[in-house]
């Protein structure tokens, strides 16, 4: 299972995923490194501080910037939100990707993936927080999230394609989607703690439902 990542920060990934440039800031960098660094700052104050407890201000001197860099790469603090959203299922899905070309017993497999989104989701639970908020209240990052889905399930659709086995309908990829997602959020969250549930119970019919859709 993956570490939590320290510093410097990092964009969303495996083990914190990539990290930043190591050494002070070069006065004149390349555009896609200034972005990236800004992405990656603005990842770390999301997952801290939630959406409302920054601001572009705090992102770019975060990365190392002046206001004026940050609005050279983004139009608003929406915009690098959306951003971190999109590094973050690409991270997410490039290792689960990674997981799947180890491969295995179909079952060993699915644990490993239920482990992974679960640690994930753990160690981006603020993140993910505000998205929530967000996607309900914002019909901007709402529309953008819904792509995300489309993607994701698009992904999934490929994975069953490369692996051979039956096909699924994109109803039930859903389904899945939705019930591993939600079920890593609750566990992130504290959520299936409080509620008194047996955590390693959940997992296990976490890993039955991943295990059947990989077979």
């Amino acid at each position: 299972m993956a570490r939590k990542a320290k510093t410097p920060p990092t964009t969303p990934g495996r083990g914190g995923a990539k990290k930043l440039p190591a050494g002070p800031r070069p006065r004149r960098g390349l555009p896609a490194e200034t972005r990236e660094r800004i992405v990656a700052a603005a990842a770390q104050l999301f997952n801290r501080v939630g959406y409302h407890g920054t601001d572009s201000n705090r992102i770019a001197e975060a990365a190392g910037y002046s206001p004026g860099a940050f609005y050279k790469h983004f139009e608003s603090k929406q915009q690098v939100f959306l951003a971190v959203y999109e590094a973050w299922v690409d991270a997410e899905w490039k290792t689960i990707g990674s997981e799947i070309r180890v491969g295995g017993e179909p079952e060993a497999l699915a644990r490993r993936i239920v482990d992974l989104t679960v640690d994930f989701h753990t160690r981006w639970r603020g993140l993910r927080a505000s998205l929530v908020e967000l996607v309900f209240a914002d019909a901007e990052v709402r529309k953008f999230y819904r792509a995300q889905r489309r993607r994701q399930l698009d992904l999934m659709s490929g994975i069953h394609q490369g692996m051979g086995g039956a096909q699924h309908t994109r109803e039930e990829d859903a389904l899945l989607l939705f019930t591993l997602e939600r079920t890593a959020d609750a566990i992130a969250q504290g959520e299936i703690r409080d509620l008194g549930l047996d955590r390693s119970a959940v997992i296990d019919d976490l890993v039955k439902r991943v295990t059947q859709a990989l077979a």
